[in-house]
């Protein structure tokens, strides 16, 4: 992943997303019912308990460590135990579905958008939007633009957009992503 990344607000934080995919991917399942940021942050988290962020470290953890380690806190998440358990569950997945190389998820056998869109839906802890968030998240930040992206990324892959974490690259673009997702959630709402 050759972009630099700037979710968080924290350099460390970013570094990590930035180089590692699978860091990129817990962040991403960590974004709910948490503020965006600081669910990017909890891969810098781990890593910090962890001696290193490892997709193999967490994966070969006992499942209740690897919870405890996450709720201690500041806690990877406001729902630290059940996270982490979704955590531990998608790096068993990304192991023995891709040899632990997270980015074969959107490279292996040079999918298209709807392939890469097909993958991230089958990974635990990922629904429709989640995944049409990371497939704009890859195609908007880090260059991965197979054919048909932005349709599989549907809203999220308008360019110019400020709907999703996938269009977040300053604190400014993050507050208009925050004002987006607030007028949103207003217009849902019963009269």
């Amino acid at each position: 992943m050759p972009k630099k990344l700037r979710l968080t607000g924290d350099a460390a934080a970013d570094k990590i997303l930035s180089e590692d995919p699978f860091a990129l991917l817990v962040g991403l399942l960590l974004d709910q019912q948490f503020p965006m940021e600081h669910a990017f942050a909890g891969p810098r988290k781990i890593a910090d308990r962890m001696d290193g962020f490892s997709i193999t470290k967490i994966a070969e953890s006992d499942v209740e460590a690897f919870v405890e380690l996450c709720v201690t806190p500041p806690a990877i998440h406001r729902y630290g135990g059940s996270m982490a358990r979704r955590v531990h569950a998608l790096a068993h997945h990304v192991l023995e579905n891709y040899g632990g190389k997270t980015d074969k998820i959107w490279k292996q056998g040079k999918p298209d958008g709807k392939e890469v869109l097909r993958r991230v839906k089958a990974l635990p802890g990922y629904g429709d939007q989640k995944a049409r968030i990371l497939v704009a998240l890859l195609g908007k930040q880090l260059g991965v633009q197979p054919e048909g992206w932005r349709e599989a990324a549907g809203a999220y892959g308008e360019d110019g957009s400020r709907r999703s974490i996938a269009d977040v690259t300053s604190p400014e673009t993050l507050a208009e992503v925050r004002a987006f997702k607030k007028a949103a959630k207003a217009a849902a709402k019963p009269a």
